[in-house]
């Protein structure tokens, strides 16, 4: 959300004109830190946050992750591809697509040995979390591959490290097979609102994705869900996504906001992740 307003400075040196009202950035921080979160968000109160100005946006922040976390901590993580490319989806984005010409050779499941060897490298770098991505649109009828990878989480998790997957959709019965081999989050990105969902991906729709958190939730796995910026979208939309995932029944541990990567030989190859707007 802070990257997505601009900040503009004036400055002047026979006068200084200075606005004490409190923002609704100032508002909701204090009431999140007398009350706790909340899941009754509506769009309006979304877009008065949104539009506060960005150093209150900052400094209110910066006091609720105080009050809930160590503030001198920050957790470092390693994101493996463990299948890249071929992937079935027509995401407008993704050089992974198998719909788009973008030079990505498609490649198999990592084997378990380079997985964990990979993880490996990663703690000894300091990270506690190893994340594990495949370029899939699900895992349906996946199920050797999907056997692996509760394998490599078993494995990783014996070395002490948390463990987060990202494989497209997911059935209920593996979400729960997940927690029980130790996984630790599940990501599954929102990308954009509901309303603009639809110009970016045809291929999956916004409730098969809000099927595959609540089954992670379900399964008691963190969930991991955010979106891309720089897609097209207004600010309607971005506040959209914001109240989407502010209204979960229990909203996400980590809420990623991408800014898009424009990839030649995708429909958005083109496009600037600084410009809102069809």
């Amino acid at each position: 959300m802070l990257l997505c307003r601009p900040l503009r400075i004036s400055v002047g040196f026979r006068a200084a004109r200075f606005n004490f009202s409190t923002s609704s950035a100032a508002v909701e921080a204090e009431r999140t830190i007398r009350e706790g979160s909340r899941n009754d968000w509506s769009k309006e109160e979304i877009k008065s946050v949104y539009d506060s100005p960005i150093l209150d946006l900052l400094f209110h922040g910066a006091q609720v992750h105080r009050h809930a976390h160590k503030f001198s901590e920050v957790q470092q993580c390693t994101l493996l591809s463990i299948k890249t490319g071929g992937c079935s989806e027509d995401c407008s984005y993704c050089p992974q697509s198998s719909r788009y010409d973008t030079g990505l050779k498609a490649q198999k499941l990592m084997n378990k040995d380079d997985v964990l060897e990979a993880a490996k490298k990663a703690k000894e770098a300091g990270s506690t979390r190893f994340c594990m991505g495949a370029a899939w649109r699900d895992t349906f009828g996946r199920k050797t591959n999907f056997n692996q990878i509760l394998n490599y989480v078993k494995e990783i998790r014996k070395m002490g490290m948390e463990v987060c997957c990202t494989l497209g959709m997911l059935e209920k019965q593996q979400a729960i097979e997940l927690k029980k081999a130790g996984l630790t989050a599940y990501n599954h990105n929102l990308d954009t609102s509901r309303e603009y969902y639809p110009n970016i991906i045809t291929t999956r729709s916004y409730d098969e994705r809000l099927e595959t958190l609540q089954y992670v939730h379900e399964a008691g796995i963190s969930v991991c869900s955010g979106g891309i910026i720089g897609l097209g979208e207004t600010e309607e939309d971005r506040v959209g996504l914001l109240h989407t995932l502010a209204t979960l029944p229990v909203q996400p541990e980590s809420i990623p906001i991408n800014a898009l990567v424009a990839v030649k030989g995708t429909p958005f190859n083109t496009r600037s992740p600084w410009k809102s707007g069809k």
